[in-house]
């Protein structure tokens, strides 16, 4: 029996997350399996990774063998590199303490690089938030400015309706008692 690890698909159209499986190679993609030793989740940003390296190990030891997709998993998560680090200790290449120091060490700067990367990330979406919100400054000025220049354009217009109305009564008022001074006279 060909034993693989392996995606078995879960989730609704457009929005799928996979459980890490260990499975006969015959067995439908997302029918029976051995034994489930993680998840994924793609939807999530980073994605999600979810793998019990103890049964990983154990099955890579026992000839299991992981699809690319699934390698690429169990070696974001050290699976493969510890599986590394044990065969050279079997052959005799360093012991096991030493291995267990040379995994701490990849550990701890996977860490470092996963920091820096989260904090990059969040520096730029903060800066993307600035640029935004000084753009919005920026159309909310010129729209006020538009508006202050409208408002002023029909004060203009209706001080000038006033003026011309104001001047329209004027004359009449003062063309009646002109024409009240002649008829006296």
């Amino acid at each position: 029996m060909a034993v693989k690890i392996r995606l078995a698909r879960h989730g609704r159209k457009g929005f799928a997350y996979y459980h890490v499986v260990v499975a006969d190679s015959r067995a439908p993609r997302d029918g029976r399996f051995i034994e489930k030793i993680g998840s994924y989740n793609p939807n999530t940003n980073p994605a999600t990774i979810e793998v019990n390296s103890d049964r990983a190990l154990y099955w890579l030891g026992c000839g299991a063998q992981p699809t690319d997709t699934c390698r690429s998993l169990l070696s974001k998560k050290g699976v493969l590199l510890k599986k590394h680090l044990l065969e050279g200790v079997k052959k005799g290449a360093f012991d096991e303490a030493k291995a267990e120091e040379k995994f701490q060490a990849w550990v701890a700067a996977k860490a470092k690089v996963e920091a820096e990367k989260s904090a990059k990330a969040a520096s730029a979406k903060e800066e993307a938030k600035k640029a935004k919100l000084a753009a919005e400054i920026k159309v909310n000025e010129e729209r006020a400015e538009a508006l202050a220049k409208k408002k002023a354009e029909a004060e203009a217009a209706k001080a000038a309706e006033e003026a011309a109305k104001a001047a329209a009564e004027t004359p009449a008022e003062e063309a009646a008692p002109a024409t009240e001074e002649a008829a006296a006279e």
